[in-house]
């Protein structure tokens, strides 16, 4: 029996690793973990706790009982004490110094700077395996002509892998997005209530240096380089835009990428995996319905959307701190990246088993080739002694005829027959034809696939660790 709402994100899209970094035991782990660092800080700089408090603090780390947990914050409404209480019932020796001079942001805030960053990394994992199996696949059709489209209308040929280099490249700007914010992320540090460092300034009697190398040891040990200089009681609530606004650039990048799919799929020249047994429609047998691309576009939706709730709350926090922040970051924190994390799960997926059709993708381009070989044309009738304006006027004229047949009558493309009919150009049929090799019309497309992964992808990939990154699709 299934009574209760289950996020979708926990039964279908995200995977157990990002669940994890989001989940109650990570979280207050985290929580049970700055205790221990504000402890073992704390008695460095000459603080009156022992070993044994800090040993008993480190032995309970992980064994939390909920249940008590639970109870507590019935009866105190307050969820950081309810930890604070439960914890001291694990260490009843090291009861009285948990959490000595700090107030809830010391854990609160700290630990999601931690799992922010924890989650980045894992992001940029991701994208990086994305970029290894798009790459691979640039390369591989980097030289294959196919049409391409300015506001979808047919346009100058490219390449199959041309085309893919631009998704690459809007990933490589998110790659560098994630590592520039993640690389800036600091700690909150033990700042106190209004930021003011005052309850420490207290229990050190007033030594500022202890108080400044306080954050310091907790930084150190919490595998940061530095806190944030000055702030509220709580880090500055800019940082979550900052980030949600990177994960916003993925979920754009890959909207992009699955809408191109979607189109291209329509078109029968390319499609994502289709498994053998996999039903497109529950009415309409045949069809191959692009389900993983559909998914990417709807979830990156999703990301962009949230990314407005941490910056209206930084833009609505009221002087030191308002607690208007709390419930709203609960959710779109953890969603956003739940979200994402199931994005680029269907980004590696997609892009480790893309179909392409050559000889669809041939049929068209050679359809429409015709037109867009017509300056060709013109230069090799001038060539052979023809006027250009007199050329470019017959061209133009039975590029409007056909196109009428073709729209209105439904015949095939027969421009160059009609044209190479008509003497005033010098040439015959097959003269023309030898001029609309596909391979004649796509610029440098090979060359600056081969270049681009060369010069800026490859690089990144070379030391990457894409373990555990092959993704296998619920549903």
């Amino acid at each position: 029996m299934k009574d209760t709402f289950e996020s979708p994100f926990n039964e279908r899209y995200a995977s157990r690793q990002m669940l994890w970094l989001f989940s109650p035991d990570k979280r207050y782990q985290t929580w049970r973990r700055l205790w221990v660092a504000l402890a073992r800080a704390e008695q460095a700089l000459s603080l009156p706790i022992t070993n044994e408090q800090i040993a008993e603090l480190e032995a309970h780390i992980t064994d939390i009982d909920y249940d008590v947990v639970a109870a507590n914050e019935k009866l105190l409404r307050h969820d950081v004490m309810a930890h604070v209480h439960a914890y001291g019932e694990k260490c009843p020796n090291a009861k009285g110094i948990i959490h000595l001079g700090a107030t809830s942001c010391y854990v609160t805030d700290n630990a999601d700077v931690i799992i922010l960053r924890e989650a980045l990394a894992l992001v940029e994992k991701k994208l990086l395996a994305v970029m290894d199996k798009l790459s691979g696949f640039a390369l591989e059709y980097k030289s294959l002509p196919a049409l391409g489209f300015t506001h979808f209308q047919p346009a100058q040929p490219v390449t199959v892998g041309k085309r893919a280099c631009l998704w690459l490249q809007n990933l490589l700007m998110d790659l560098e997005d994630v590592r520039y914010v993640g690389g800036t992320l600091k700690l909150l540090g033990s700042k106190g209530t209004t930021g003011t460092q005052a309850s420490f300034l207290s229990l050190f009697d007033g030594d500022h240096g202890k108080v400044k190398q306080l954050d310091v040891l907790i930084a150190k040990e919490m595998g940061f380089d530095a806190v944030f200089p000055v702030s509220g009681q709580t880090y500055p609530r800019k940082l979550d835009s900052r980030v949600l606004n990177v994960l916003s650039g993925i979920a754009q990048t890959a909207c992009k990428f699955a809408n191109d799919i979607r189109l291209l799929q329509g078109l029968g020249e390319m499609e994502e995996p289709f498994e053998k047994t996999q039903v497109g429609s529950s009415a309409m047998a045949y069809k191959r319905n692009p389900m993983r691309c559909e998914r990417m576009t709807s979830l990156s939706r999703t990301v962009i959307a949230q990314t407005l709730n941490p910056a209206m709350t930084e833009a609505a926090q009221w002087l030191e701190r308002t607690l208007d922040d709390s419930a709203n970051r609960r959710i779109c924190l953890a969603e956003s990246f739940l979200a994402i994390d199931a994005v680029l799960g269907i980004f590696i997926n997609v892009t480790d088993g893309l179909v392409v059709y050559p000889k669809v993708i041939e049929a068209r381009l050679r359809e429409k080739l015709p037109f867009m070989a017509t300056e060709n044309i013109m230069m090799e009738a001038v060539r052979r002694g023809a006027s250009r304006q007199e050329i470019h006027e017959k061209i133009r004229e039975y590029s409007m005829e056909v196109t009428r047949q073709i729209k209105l009558e439904g015949k095939p493309n027969t421009l160059i027959a009609q044209m190479a009919a008509d003497p005033a150009f010098g040439m015959d049929e097959s003269e023309m034809e030898a001029l609309l090799e596909p391979k004649n019309y796509i610029g440098r497309s090979p060359e600056q696939v081969e270049e681009f992964i060369g010069e800026h992808i490859q690089p990144l990939l070379q030391n990457a660790d894409l373990s555990d990154t092959d993704i296998e699709l619920n549903v």
